[in-house]
C-alpha cells in the first residue's frame, strides 16, 4: 500500500493533524509526518514532494493557517494528489487559509477540505488510495457503516428521552 505524506507548516498545527492520524491509523494506513514551512524552510518541503512518488507516497495531506501557501507550494512540485487543509489563525478565522488553499491557479490543483477538518482530509487521502486497493475500500465501507449505526443509537436514545 502507498503511504500518505502528512506535512504541517507548524507544530501548531498538530491538534489538526491529530484528527488525521486517528482516522489512518484505524484504516490501517501507513502515513509519515514532518513540519516543513513553504516560507520558513521551502527547499526542504520543495525536497519532499519531488521525491514523494519514489519515496513510496500516494497521497499528500498539506496543513497550513494564515497564508496557507504549503499545499500549493507541495502541489507544484509533483503531480501526487494534494489534499489541503486549512487552519484557523489569530485573524480571520480559518478564512484566509480557506482561501489560499482553495484559489490555486490552473494546473496545479489542491483539493481542500474545510477549516481544520482532518478528519476529512484523511477519509479522502484514503478514497483516492482506495481506488487500486478493494481492501482499503472495503475497510472504508466498514467505517461508513458503523458510522451510520452511532447515529442511529442516537436517534435511538434521543427518542427514548424525548
Amino acid at each position: 500500500m502507498k503511504k500518505i505524506g502528512i506535512v504541517m507548516g507548524s507544530d501548531s498545527d498538530l491538534p489538526v493533524i491529530e484528527k488525521a492520524v486517528k482516522i489512518l491509523r484505524e484504516l490501517n494506513i501507513p502515513f509519515e509526518a514532518h513540519v516543513f514551512s513553504a516560507h520558513r524552510t521551502p527547499e526542504k518541503a520543495r525536497e519532499f514532494a519531488l521525491h514523494a512518488r519514489e519515496n513510496g507516497f500516494g497521497v499528500i495531506i498539506a496543513a497550513a493557517g494564515m497564508a496557507a501557501h504549503l499545499a500549493g507550494a507541495i502541489a507544484a512540485n509533483t503531480t501526487l494528489p494534494v489534499i489541503g487543509i486549512p487552519c484557523k489563525g489569530p485573524a480571520l478565522d480559518g478564512l484566509d487559509a480557506l482561501l489560499s488553499t482553495v484559489q490555486m491557479p490552473s494546473g496545479i490543483p489542491v483539493a481542500t477540505v474545510g477549516v481544520n477538518n482532518g478528519a476529512n482530509a484523511a477519509l479522502l487521502a484514503a478514497e483516492i488510495l482506495a481506488v487500486e486497493d478493494t481492501e482499503l475500500a472495503a475497510l472504508l465501507q466498514q467505517k461508513r457503516q458503523r458510522d451510520s449505526d452511532a447515529v442511529l443509537e442516537k436517534d435511538a436514545g434521543i427518542a427514548e428521552r424525548i
